[in-house]
């Protein structure tokens, strides 16, 4: 298999879809909410990734699609090659903002993550890697990710969780907030992963995450050395939902341990 061919093809069905999505806002969006009022789906979420389907079908219409907004076939298993694909990561600032969300691509073959992509649509920005061959930012290499102690780190974590909720001990998430040297809260999965493979964040904690929220990143975080586990410290499991953290190396572990703890552990 040439996986160059498919990075190639991919990267260009990216910046395609990106301009398309850039097209879309000179007409009206149709908006809908999915599992909840803050849970949004517009009439491009579901065209766009109606065009990546097309487009990776016409490619090979032996590779799988699993997608956000279920436009693809079922997916039952990684067997193969599988486009794991979030349209717009972010679709609440796709609406209120028209900035900050990404499309969000990682390829699978059977299993194991070869490629991925993060794409910053408005400001036309590039993340991505191969396997075992390193990670970029555009056309720059991306660096391994540098030890930083907490009271250094910027974590991107959401304001919800230093309230009382029946996730995670928020008087430890309290503690960890008055310890570290910032916090952020952007929005997008897709984003605040490509801010921790860059070093503009040290860490990225979410409650619960679907495959298609990380598994770009995932491939690109493995080639700078951040950590990616859910909050029992175990791997993502690339066909359910599920608690997610990725981080420094040098925090990750110290982040399980004092501060993030979910009730059941």
């Amino acid at each position: 298999m040439d996986l160059k061919q498919i990075d190639q093809y991919a990267k260009s069905i990216i910046v395609e879809a990106a301009k398309r999505i850039r097209n879309a806002f000179s007409y009206n969006l149709v908006i809908e909410t999915k599992s909840n009022a803050n849970d949004l789906v517009t009439n491009i979420d579901r065209e766009t990734e109606l065009f990546f389907i097309e487009k990776i079908k016409s490619f090979d219409p032996t590779h799988k699609i699993l997608g956000e907004e279920g436009m693809g076939e079922k997916v039952e298993s990684l067997d193969g090659v599988v486009w794991i694909i979030d349209p717009i990561d972010g679709t609440m600032n796709f609406v209120k903002q028209h900035r900050h969300f990404m499309i969000s691509i990682g390829i699978f073959i059977d299993g194991l993550g070869k490629l991925g992509y993060i794409y910053d649509v408005m400001r036309e920005d590039l993340f991505n890697a191969v396997a075992g061959e390193g990670a970029w930012y555009n056309a720059s290499p991306l660096r391994k990710l540098q030890p930083v102690k907490i009271e250094e780190s910027v974590i991107g974590i959401n304001a919800h969780w230093v309230a009382p909720n029946r996730h995670i001990h928020h008087e430890k998430v309290i503690e960890l907030v008055r310890k570290v040297r910032g916090t952020r809260s952007y929005g997008s999965a897709a984003m605040e992963i490509a801010f921790v493979v860059s070093g503009k964040l040290d860490a990225y904690v979410s409650m619960r995450l679907s495959p298609w929220d990380i598994a770009g990143g995932i491939i690109i975080a493995q080639e700078v050395g951040a950590i990616t586990t859910n909050l029992h410290g175990e791997g993502f499991d690339f066909l359910h939902q599920d608690t997610f953290i990725i981080a420094n190396p040098a925090i990750h572990q110290e982040l399980l341990g004092k501060y993030i703890v979910p009730y059941d552990v």
